[in-house]
């Protein structure tokens, strides 16, 4: 851990001491508030007294953070003679042991030693109870002073030290007595991994809005990377349907001048196969449909034959009609215009018998 100060708030009868650890070693140590605390650097870690904050051992459901609080929270109603409103549970995991710590404490308590803090022009990274910078003991307890006052660990207990309430918590066993260079060891420890930290919840430490503009100039530049390469994208696939356009429209022009007659100059294959169409079939619509509606006329009409036919270039058609009686006639002329074909009236002579005429069938 790079130089980090450690706040000891002060209790009721100590002043305010601090530590200053630098190259995971204390470093510098005094009694007041230490003059010059950067207000850039790395934020204090800030020491609760011992007196002050209650701490138990539980497991705990381990899915959720809020259910973990939620059963520690229920502990401490059971365990506390205050009103479980007035009070303020944290959950916290030392290594990897099943019992869990909690510390509770007052709220009014923690408005308290943050406001003081506050006034100092500190916002504590950090909250964490004495007992917690102790060692924890493998069995029996350690015993170390902190902050001007004196503190026991146990396997699942931590408490200020007091004649009365040790002897009645240890049975009357002696704590072991932490060295100098023992309890600065843990104590650097317990700063780096913190077991348990009561700025939680409500007293979490609020976090600054801080723009990366590294972070800005990546993403700007993978955005116009986005750009670039979806504009890239768009002109290849431009591209590839104009070279297939292009292909179709020389497959459709190859099969166009296979339609026009051999050693014909090829100007415009498409008019020109229009052309020969129109040629070929004749005007209007063509020779053989409008041939095909007269003739359908014709033998849909008993007594009625057709005995000549003649295409015009325009696309008009003259068929010369004979029947047995001109209601026949009339009747082929009939069906032709329901066709959709315009055919004048026309006059039909008698002879022999029969009578005959030509009509004139136009298309419309």
């Amino acid at each position: 851990m790079n130089d980090t100060l450690v706040l000891f708030l002060p209790a009721p009868s100590t002043p305010w001491r601090w530590l200053r650890i630098a190259d995971d070693m204390v470093k510098a140590r005094g009694e007041g508030f230490p003059e010059g605390v950067d207000p850039d650097g790395p934020p204090p870690v800030a020491i609760a007294p011992a007196e002050s904050v209650t701490l138990h051992w539980a497991e705990l459901p381990d899915r959720s953070a809020a259910q973990s609080v939620t059963a520690a929270r229920m502990l401490a109603a059971d365990a506390s003679a205050s009103p479980i409103a007035d009070l303020h549970v944290a959950v916290g995991r030392e290594d990897d042991h099943a019992e869990r710590p909690i510390g509770v404490v007052s709220i009014s308590q923690m408005h308290h030693w943050l406001a003081a803090l506050a006034a100092n022009g500190v916002d504590p990274a950090m909250l964490l109870p004495a007992p917690m910078l102790l060692p924890r003991p493998e069995e029996g307890y350690v015993r170390a002073d902190l902050g001007g006052e004196g503190v026991v660990r146990g396997t699942t207990s931590g408490f200020a030290d007091e004649a009365r309430l040790t002897e009645l918590v240890t049975g009357g066993a002696a704590p072991a007595t932490l060295g100098r260079d023992e309890l600065e060891a843990a104590i650097v420890a317990a700063v780096a991994s913190p077991a348990l930290d009561l700025r939680q919840g409500v007293f979490a430490r609020r976090r600054k809005l801080a723009l990366d503009w590294a972070l800005i100039r990546r993403l700007g530049w993978l955005s116009v990377a986005i750009l670039v390469v979806t504009l890239f994208i768009g002109i290849v696939s431009i591209l590839k349907y104009s070279l297939a356009a292009d292909a179709l429209e020389q497959r459709a022009d190859t099969l166009a001048r296979q339609g026009l007659p051999r050693g014909e100059t090829v100007n415009n294959a498409d008019r020109q196969l229009d052309e020969r169409l129109s040629r070929l079939r004749g005007g209007g619509l063509g020779f053989t449909r409008t041939a095909a509606a007269v003739s359908s006329a014709v033998r849909s009409v008993p007594g009625a034959e057709l005995t000549a036919l003649a295409f015009d270039a325009n696309g008009d058609v003259r068929a010369t009609i004979s029947a047995d009686r001109e209601a026949a006639a009339a009747d082929v002329r009939s069906r032709l215009v329901a066709q959709g074909f315009v055919v004048p009236a026309a006059t039909f002579e008698a002879a022999n018998g029969r009578v005959s005429g030509q009509l004139k069938v136009s298309p419309r």
